[in-house]
C-alpha cells in the first residue's frame, strides 16, 4: 500500500527549481510498491499501532473515478477530487501525533501532515489551509534532526509562494534565493532561482548577477557554466551571432553570412509543448515574409535524430535545422546559456542580434526590422 507521502517523496523532485508535482491518475508513480512500504514493527502500545495502521489507510491514494477513464479530467476536477483526501489524511495524522505523542511512528506523523498539506498546496493550489501548512513549515524547520536535502526542499516549496506572484514579489525572491545560496552554498538551486531572476531583468542586472555567480568560490561548476553562457548571451545582443553548421538536410549555415536577410534564430524541441503551440505563428510569419527576406534558423534540442526528422516533414517545416542528439547540452544551447525554451532571437539586416525575446508579436517584429 502506497501513501500519500512516499509518493510525494518519490515523485516530488523538484526539476531545476520550477517544476511543481505532475501526479495525474495513469502516471506510472501512482503504481503500488511494497518496497517502499516495509512492513511496521509492533510496539507496546496496541491502540497507537492500530491507530496508526488507520493513518496509513487514510494517506492511501483514493482510487480516481471511473468516468476519468473515458474523460481526461482537467485542473479543477483533479483538485476537487484529491484535495479532501489529501486534507483528511492529514488530519488523521494529526490526531494521532496528538493522542500518542510517545509512539515511535509520532515524528512520521507529524511529517506525514506537512507532506499531505504540502502536496495540497503545491500541486493542487488549495489555499484553506495555508496558515496551518505555514506554522508547520516553521516548526519543522527548526528541528535540528531534518536533513539537509529535506530541509532544502523546504525552503524551495516557499519559494513556489514568490514564482506565483511574480513580478511583484521580484525582490523578495532575490532575497530569499541569496539567503537560500548562503544557507545551501554547495547545491545548484539558488543559483538556478537567481539565474531565472538574472535571464528576465534588465542585461546590467544580468550581467551583475551572472559574474557573481562566477566568482563564487562555493558555486557548483555546472552553476558557473550557465552565469558564463548567460554572459555570452547578454554579451551578443548587437553584434554578429556566431552559429555555423550543417543541417539536418545537408545545408551548410553561417549566421555570419546572412547580411540583407531578417533572421530568426529558434531554439525549441520536438517534445516542448510550448515549442510546438508557437509552430503555426512561426510558419505564417514565414509564409508572409519569407519572399521579402525572413529566414529561420532552427537550432533543436531533441535527442532523437529520427524523430525529428519525422517531426519536420509532417508540420513542413522548411528550414535548417541544427541537430547533436545533445538535448539541454546542445551546443549552442550551452555557448548561449539558453535554459528555457522556446527562445527566439532575431538578427537585423546587417547581421546583429537585435531581439532575444522575440517570441511575443514575431510578424509585427520581422516586418519592422525588413524595413529598415
Amino acid at each position: 500500500m502506497e501513501t500519500f507521502p512516499s509518493l510525494l517523496r518519490r515523485c516530488g523532485a523538484f526539476i531545476g527549481t520550477l517544476a511543481l508535482l505532475n501526479l495525474l491518475p495513469g502516471l506510472s508513480c501512482w503504481q503500488i510498491r511494497a518496497e517502499d512500504n516495509p512492513p511496521n514493527s509492533a510496539t507496546n502500545n496496541v491502540d497507537g499501532d492500530k491507530a496508526w495502521k488507520g493513518v496509513l489507510k487514510a494517506t492511501t491514494p483514493p482510487a480516481p473515478p471511473a468516468e476519468w477513464q473515458t474523460h481526461e479530467p482537467n485542473e479543477a476536477e483533479v483538485a476537487k477530487f484529491y484535495i479532501p483526501a489529501l486534507v483528511q489524511g492529514a488530519d488523521k495524522a494529526k490526531d494521532f501525533y496528538t493522542k500518542f505523542p510517545t509512539h515511535p511512528k509520532a515524528a512520521d506523523a507529524h511529517k506525514t501532515e506537512y507532506e499531505l498539506l504540502s502536496l495540497a498546496a503545491q500541486r493542487f493550489g488549495d489555499t484553506n489551509n495555508t496558515a496551518r501548512l505555514e506554522s508547520l513549515e516553521k516548526v519543522r524547520l527548526k528541528d535540528p534532526k531534518l536533513g539537509e536535502d529535506e530541509r532544502l526542499q523546504m525552503r524551495l516549496a516557499s519559494l513556489q509562494k514568490l514564482f506565483r506572484g511574480m513580478p511583484e514579489t521580484t525582490g523578495e525572491l532575490e532575497k530569499e534565493a541569496r539567503a537560500l545560496q548562503k544557507d545551501f552554498p554547495k547545491h545548484k538551486e539558488g543559483y538556478q532561482v537567481l539565474m531565472m531572476l538574472a535571464s528576465n531583468g534588465t542585461p546590467e542586472k544580468g550581467k551583475a548577477i551572472a559574474k557573481e555567480i562566477m566568482d563564487n568560490e562555493s558555486a557548483p561548476e555546472e552553476s558557473k557554466e550557465e552565469a558564463k553562457g548567460l554572459l555570452n548571451r547578454l554579451d551578443a545582443v548587437g553584434k554578429p551571432v556566431n552559429i555555423k553548421f550543417t543541417a539536418l538536410d545537408g545545408t551548410e549555415v553561417d549566421a555570419t553570412k546572412m547580411k540583407g536577410k531578417v533572421v530568426l534564430i529558434d531554439f525549441w524541441a520536438t517534445w516542448c509543448g510550448p515549442c510546438v503551440a508557437e509552430i503555426p505563428h512561426v510558419k505564417e510569419a514565414y509564409d508572409k515574409l519569407h519572399g521579402k527576406g525572413f529566414e529561420i534558423i532552427g537550432i533543436s534540442f531533441d535527442e532523437e535524430k529520427d524523430a525529428l526528422e519525422k517531426f519536420v516533414a509532417k508540420k513542413e517545416m522548411s528550414w535548417p535545422q541544427y541537430f547533436d542528439g545533445k538535448g539541454w547540452q546542445n551546443k549552442y544551447g550551452q555557448a548561449f546559456g539558453i535554459r528555457g525554451i522556446p527562445t527566439m532571437w532575431l538578427v537585423d539586416k546587417k547581421g546583429n542580434l537585435r531581439d532575444v525575446n522575440a517570441r511575443g508579436g514575431l510578424e509585427e517584429k520581422v516586418t519592422k526590422l525588413l524595413a529598415e
